[in-house]
């Protein structure tokens, strides 16, 4: 709960501006992967809530290094350690994913990766005051919100800012990159084409539900200023999710800007505390948090489907000379984006619709990832990264699909043959890579806390929960 005084409206700002882009020469990396959990032997029939908190003791007793959570619909959470390769990074997470996946399917669950749920409408397990703030603001908006909340999984990338400095590592280029390489990154990766059963219009009906939520919140800022600027214009002027409060529910109010509570005072005077909580509730496609994060990319199929988006987006930003042929290769795309933010511009929406199939968006693809390739070894990267990189680049971009495709062709086949339609929800040839590649090091790490607060006793909040 808040504890400083409240600020004022010039503190914020200079608050914001400090924190938002920690800028230096680019050496970190991390990736947050999500999991939508099922049962293992029929995945149509949705998971009971006492199974997943049974889960959540047993795994809270591996010695994993990832930070271990939980979303509002149960989806799992492995967010990385900032590593200082793109080896280690998938190193550790890869050994924590290959204690985890026995563990669940010791009782009976499975981790999918697919950017929506295929089989059931969205049903919520975490009964959060933020997340019973964050239903009732997004329901104002229809029925989108609750499948953000409780129907989607995705591979979040974070890279380092860049330098203050302009050139392909600096971070105005990067921040401008981000933006239209996301359509990219989007369409390659879509893997999300049905919800309960049935084909929706769209190759990643994750981005589509994004695209349908709060404006204010889900849009990026606008591109033509100084980054951190509009960062900071963006913070202010997005509403008030939800003012936090000692007891009972949480207060949602309805159309206050952080700028006009700041103005106003009231409810209550806002402090810094309310000011960071703020920012863990808007979702812009591109978020900034010290470092880039990356968040447009769907969940990828298989033990290691989320190897190939790291690596990818790794070696094009922070390979110099992959992010100066990167950054040529897209800047075309912003004509094509126009004025409109992402992921509501025409580039993202036929991302979002239909993947690779998109001409302009396939010739980009398949230099950008003929870019990556060459400098993947420049980066360290192993044979069994390589190996997996090429696989996805010959199966889909070579080709002009994306792991959607597949989904749709093996839908519309077991409806033309008339044969059932269940199995292993991860059935994806993709399933072909696993994880013995990637550890290369010992798994073991510290143990995670098994302590903390009631509300923990059984799933630990995603991160967007401080």
């Amino acid at each position: 709960m808040p504890v400083r005084p409240a600020v004022t409206e010039a503190e914020l700002e200079a608050h914001l501006h400090g924190i938002c882009f920690k800028t230096g020469p680019p050496r970190l990396i991390g990736v947050e992967i999500e999991w939508l959990v099922h049962d293992a032997r029929t995945p149509r029939c949705p998971v009971e809530p006492s199974r997943l908190h049974a889960a959540a003791d047993a795994l809270r007793a591996l010695p994993l290094e990832s930070l271990l959570t939980f979303e509002p619909g149960g989806q799992l959470e492995l967010s990385s350690l900032p590593a200082t390769s793109l080896t280690s990074c998938i190193t550790s997470v890869a050994a924590d994913l290959a204690q985890v996946r026995p563990a669940m399917l010791e009782r009976g669950l499975g981790l999918a990766g697919h950017g929506h749920n295929p089989w059931h409408a969205p049903s919520r397990v975490l009964s959060e005051p933020r997340y019973d703030a964050m239903e009732a603001y997004f329901d104002r908006w229809g029925s989108a919100g609750r499948s953000m909340m409780c129907a989607t999984a995705s591979v979040q990338v974070c890279l380092d800012a860049g330098h203050e400095e302009p050139g392909p590592l600096g971070l105005g280029r990067r921040w401008l990159m981000a933006h239209l390489l996301g359509a990219v990154l989007t369409a390659a990766f879509a893997n999300s084409p049905t919800s309960e059963g049935c084909p929706t219009g769209y190759r990643t009906t994750r981005q589509a539900v994004w695209s349908q939520l709060d404006p204010a919140r889900t849009l990026a800022p606008p591109l033509d200023g100084e980054p951190r600027d509009a960062w900071a214009r963006y913070v202010l002027d997005a509403p008030v999710m939800c003012i936090r409060s000692g007891e009972g529910a949480w207060d949602t109010p309805d159309g206050l800007t952080f700028r006009d509570w700041v103005r106003t005072g009231g409810p209550r005077p806002p402090t810094l505390e309310d000011l960071d909580y703020h920012v863990t509730t808007l979702f812009p496609p591109v978020r900034p948090r010290g470092h880039l994060e990356l968040r447009m990319i769907d969940a990828q199929a298989g033990d290691a489907g989320w190897v190939v988006p790291l690596a990818v987006t790794a070696a094009l930003f922070d390979d110099p000379e992959a992010a100066e042929r990167a950054y040529r290769i897209v800047k075309p795309l912003a004509e094509t984006a126009g004025s409109r933010p992402a992921p509501r511009n025409p580039l993202w929406r036929r991302a979002a619709r239909g993947g690779l199939s998109d001409p302009e968006l396939h010739a980009a693809a398949l230099a950008c990832f003929t870019a990556a390739q060459d400098a993947l070894p420049r980066l360290g990267a192993s044979p069994g990264v390589l190996a997996a990189v090429a696989e996805f680049t010959d199966r889909y971009v070579a080709r002009g699909r994306c792991p959607a495709d597949d989904h749709l062709d093996a839908l519309y086949a077991a409806e033309t043959s008339g044969a059932p339609q269940g199995g292993r929800p991860d059935a994806d040839p993709a399933d072909a890579l696993d994880l013995s590649g990637f550890l290369g090091m010992g798994g073991a790490g510290h143990p995670q806390d098994s302590t903390g607060s009631a509300a923990e006793a059984d799933l630990t909040p995603g991160k967007d929960s401080p």
